[in-house]
């Protein structure tokens, strides 16, 4: 088990996403009940795989993304929440395709579906939430906001072909990952973002104000999950530190420092990354490489500069609590890693 890098710690964090919790629990309450209902299915396995990953704790970030965007605008129907859960779904079946095809073994300290249920099934289930999103959101009968989620559902999955292709391949750039998490991850929390204005009917100024927003709160939150991999704990994790590169992956922190490195660490990691020589022994030389080059403070420096820009896009809507909670979410996503 690698050493985990100090991160220089914050004493005075206060971020939370406590407000966004608050102001969204009534209609978080409502999406945890259509996501049982819709979950459901008279094939066993399928509420088996689906609830196995829906229960295991996460924050439900993207759907309350939807429902607070929504509600900042005067919205009081019940489309966003269909479309918070159809947002939801299709974050589950990423996760359940991803942990497939990185061949995770653990997701938010539990065993993932796939090393429960096989490879087949995770895919299949996966396949199975993505089109009750999608009838949810035919529900819902906003041509824009279904045009918005299909085109994430389709920039999602064209990021995760990318990551393949750019997959343990160290001359990627950092604009070539860049591409790529803003396609695996942003487009979803652009989407989630961008959908609450539409059903609300808002103006396209605040439309773009939030899918503005979501974009680079992804990006933000990506990068500091790359950092968090290398300097976190286990136990925020739900994953074991260095995870990333047991897994060959290539992230922002293992470009810098293979871009800073000299010859003879380039072929260290070429060796690590290329090679599969990604073990907890190679882990060690590699926490020391990025140490030795900033890599972790730089990355955290690109999740603060996407975090302010995220905070611009929302810096001319009107002053509301909505607005607040939105604002302190992203301090928090930040602050993860102190």
């Amino acid at each position: 088990m690698g050493v985990v890098i100090p991160i220089e710690e914050n004493k005075n964090r206060t971020a939370s996403v406590k407000p966004l919790v608050d102001l969204t629990k009534a209609d978080m309450e409502r999406v945890n009940q259509l996501i049982l209902s819709k979950a459901g299915s008279d094939v066993q396995m399928i509420p088996e795989v689906a609830n196995h990953l829906i229960s295991s704790g996460g924050k439900r970030l993207r759907p309350m993304l939807t429902l607070a965007s929504a509600s900042m605008f005067g919205y009081e129907g019940d489309h966003h929440v269909k479309l918070a859960t159809s947002v939801e779904f299709m974050h589950t079946a990423t996760l359940l395709h991803d942990d497939v095809v990185d061949e995770s073994d653990l997701r938010r300290g539990k065993s993932t579906a796939r090393t429960i249920w096989g490879n087949q099934a995770s895919v299949l289930v996966g396949d199975f939430l993505l089109g009750q999103a999608f009838r949810m959101m035919v529900d819902v009968g906003s041509l824009d906001a279904l045009d918005v989620l299909s085109t994430a559902a389709s920039v999602i999955a064209e990021g995760e072909v990318l990551q393949l292709s750019v997959a343990k391949n160290m001359e990627t750039t950092e604009d070539d990952y860049l591409q790529v998490i803003r396609a695996k991850t942003a487009a979803l929390f652009a989407a989630a973002a961008e959908v609450g204005p539409i059903v609300a009917k808002t103006d396209k100024s605040g439309r773009n104000a939030l899918k503005s927003y979501g974009m680079n709160l992804g990006l933000a939150f990506q990068l500091v999950d790359d950092v968090l991999d290398y300097g976190g704990k286990a136990a925020d994790l739900g994953k074991n530190v260095g995870d990333d590169f047991r897994e060959g992956k290539i992230t922002l922190p293992v470009i810098l420092a293979y871009r800073r490195g000299t010859e003879e660490e380039r072929a260290f990691w070429r060796d690590a990354i290329e090679g599969g020589n990604s073990n907890d022994a190679n882990l060690e030389t590699a926490l020391g490489l990025i140490t030795k080059y900033g890599s972790l403070a730089d990355t955290i420096a690109r999740a603060k500069h996407y975090g302010t820009i995220a905070r611009d896009a929302l810096a001319p809507l009107p002053q509301s609590p909505w607005k607040s909670a939105l604002m302190d979410v992203i301090d928090f996503s930040i602050q993860r890693v102190n």
